[in-house]
């Protein structure tokens, strides 16, 4: 029998604050520094297709649905790289399991330059699913062996504030790169970028057991919570766990969203503001720059519940709860009179989006011993993946039919109330026991 024995209190040894924190040392924010590149790189790679859509689309002759079409069979390979590369993070360690999802999603996005149609955008688009599954199982199975709990709220979300980095990049660079040698060198040069973090990772990432240069009281620090006896745990098992099911559910609702943020708001600011490949960069970096505050203001506020004698998953939840209210306005982005009025609203709403994803996550984490962790969040990453294919169908049929974002808008605050209740309801309110 393997039971999860985190403490549900914070410890009482740690402040809460900075200084505190890289009192003990400083190693293991060397790790998260290292995820949080390769988030950046990940979410460069992804967003290239959407920020070129306008000119693919005029260019190789796409309608809404070519366009969906690709969306979907990337988010069908990325529903089974999540469920594959969970497991592999968990059964081969993620020190070579991170090696393989980078160089497998590099390569698929420098073979976006050699197509030009529609099948082959699809072809690529589902290799890169495949490999781009690999990084999110990997950093939160990094957090987890290397953060105690009352730290790992907030490193969640700076690496996942590292999406936003790269949302932010990514239009600025794309149409440079595009202006000056064409669109496919787009996709070679961002392609390249995982082939550069690879050799910092290779050199610099072991597990807190094994690292050189980590002190005794920082492995103290990070140990400070017992763990239980590491072994495999058969997928049968965790697929009765209440845990792994809320947990995809209620990402099935919510993780679309993300989608549509990333795939669809250029091509919505295109149609209703008017905006070209090379005007769409001020309002979308100012959207991610909100939500980098968001996502690392959702761990903290977590954090800061928990800090003050709030039982963990009651301070999640609560968290997620203020999401939700800051989502609500996002009905109103069709209807924005005006581009900085639009940037705004869907500003908010994505920025409380990256703020929820920070405690569903670190739900996951908290409520499991750290072998089962990978495989769980790979499971619900597959289910989220599969709300996303459906997203994607939806959203082209109703843009085809409709020419118009406001019904896609309408169920973005529904998806996270329903999401909201069914973790309320399914979640368990202390870590399950997991027999092997």
């Amino acid at each position: 029998m393997v039971t999860d024995t985190n403490s549900q209190a914070p410890p009482k040894t740690f402040s809460g604050s900075v200084s505190a924190a890289f009192a003990v040392g400083n190693t293991r924010f060397l790790i998260l520094a290292l995820i949080f590149f390769a988030t950046v790189i990940n979410y460069i790679d992804r967003q290239v297709v959407g920020i070129l859509k306008p000119t693919l689309s005029h260019e190789l002759g796409w309608t809404e649905t070519d366009y969906a079409n690709i969306v979907f069979y990337f988010q069908m390979a990325y529903a089974i790289g999540y469920i594959i590369m969970g497991r592999v993070h968990d059964v081969v360690g993620v020190k070579r399991g991170f090696s393989v999802a980078v160089v497998v999603w590099s390569l698929a996005a420098c073979a976006h330059g050699f197509v030009h149609s529609v099948t082959g955008f699809i072809i690529a688009r589902f290799a890169l699913g495949l490999g781009e599954a690999g990084n999110y199982p990997a950093c939160i199975k990094t957090t987890r062996n290397w953060f105690p709990a009352s730290e790992r709220a907030l490193a969640t979300g700076i690496f996942n504030a590292a999406t936003n980095v790269g949302a932010m990049v990514t239009p600025f660079l794309v149409p440079w790169l595009t202006i000056k040698w064409g669109w496919p060198a787009a996709f070679f040069v961002t392609g390249a970028f995982g082939f550069v973090w690879l050799i910092f990772w290779l050199a610099f990432y072991h597990n807190p057991e094994d690292h050189p240069r980590l002190s005794a009281t920082e492995l103290a620090h990070i140990k400070r919570e017992p763990e239980p006896p590491a072994v495999k745990i058969p997928y049968g098992r965790l697929l009765r766990l209440r845990t792994t099911w809320a947990y995809a559910l209620a990402n099935m609702l919510s993780a679309p969203i993300w989608w549509f943020y990333l795939f669809w708001v250029p091509d919505f600011l295109n149609k209703t503001q008017g905006l070209d490949i090379v005007a769409l960069g001020p309002p979308l970096v100012v959207i991610y720059l909100m939500t980098d505050v968001g996502s690392i203001a959702g761990g903290a506020l977590s954090s800061a519940f928990i800090a003050r004698g709030m039982e963990t998953m009651t301070a999640r939840k609560l968290a997620m709860l203020v999401c939700l209210l800051c989502i609500l306005p996002i009905i109103l982005a069709p209807q924005a009179t005006n581009l900085w009025m639009a940037t705004l609203i869907i500003g908010i709403a994505a920025s409380a989006h990256q703020a929820w994803t920070a405690n569903i996550w670190t739900l996951v984490a908290d409520s499991l011993p750290r072998q089962a962790v990978g495989s769980v969040f790979g499971i619900g990453g597959m289910v989220g993946a599969i709300g996303g294919m459906i997203v994607a169908k939806v959203a082209g049929y109703v843009l085809d039919t409709t020419g118009s974002y406001v019904i896609l808008f309408m169920m973005i605050p529904a998806s996270y109330a329903l999401g909201l209740l069914w973790l309320h309801i399914v979640m368990p309110r202390k870590p399950e026991r997991i027999e092997v």
